[in-house]
């Protein structure tokens, strides 16, 4: 099944670039938005399985486009561009859902394959990249108790991973950690983003740290 995006973006010619790179690479480009709120319409109308969302748009801007988007049920992706790689706003969209950010700079191969990727449930970000987002922006309310009150429907192992995970380690490293395989891992993960309605592991680091489960320069 061909995978379907709707460009948003108020660079007309960004538009027109990623278009015809992803055009060219057998990707579905179903619909183009200059602002948040023709995003927000164009996701309502097309129903596609990836948004690749400008953060710095007029009328509304990606961050509130990405929160109206994924405040509601839907298969669609987000994924945030920008020019900066630890923006503020970046950090605030992958806590509203989004799958991962890419640098308007990004190669066509790689833009070709972060929208294939992404489509999968997957998040883009690697984990490090992920934790140093968060450790420069999150803040976690210092009054508030270090478990959240959330978290109390994690197993003990579940509470495990989902520190670890928070730490930056892969599935693969959490499973040396733990001493479990990897397939094991990935179940407790997906139980985790059952049970704490969360999108993929990006939000699942930032949950970490908001809550005061992980605290910079864990590890």
């Amino acid at each position: 099944m061909t995978t379907r995006v709707v460009i948003a973006d108020d660079q007309a010619l960004v538009r027109t670039g990623f278009h015809m790179i992803l055009t060219a690479r057998g990707i579905d480009v179903v619909g183009e938005a200059a602002d948040g709120a023709e995003a927000v319409d164009a996701v309502r109308r097309l129903q596609p399985d990836v948004v690749l969302m400008d953060i710095r748009m007029p009328t509304m801007d990606g961050l509130e486009a990405t929160r109206r988007i994924l405040s509601t049920p839907t298969e669609c992706r987000v994924l945030i561009l920008t020019t900066f790689d630890l923006d503020r706003y970046v950090y605030a969209a992958l806590a509203a859902g989004a799958s991962g950010f890419l640098l308007k700079d990004v190669t066509p191969e790689h833009l070709a394959a972060a929208v294939r990727l992404v489509t999968t449930g997957d998040a883009l970000l690697a984990p490090s990249i992920t934790r140093r987002l968060v450790e420069r922006f999150a803040t976690p309310a210092a009054a508030q108790p270090a478990l959240h009150r959330d978290l109390s429907v994690l197993t003990p192992r579940e509470l495990e991973v989902l520190t670890l995970m928070g730490q930056g380690l892969s599935n693969a490293e959490i499973a040396t950690a733990l001493t479990l395989s990897e397939a094991t891992v990935k179940t407790h993960a997906a139980r985790i983003f059952a049970k704490l309605t969360l999108r993929d592991r990006s939000q699942a680091v930032v949950l970490a740290y908001e809550t005061g489960l992980v605290t910079p320069g864990d590890r």
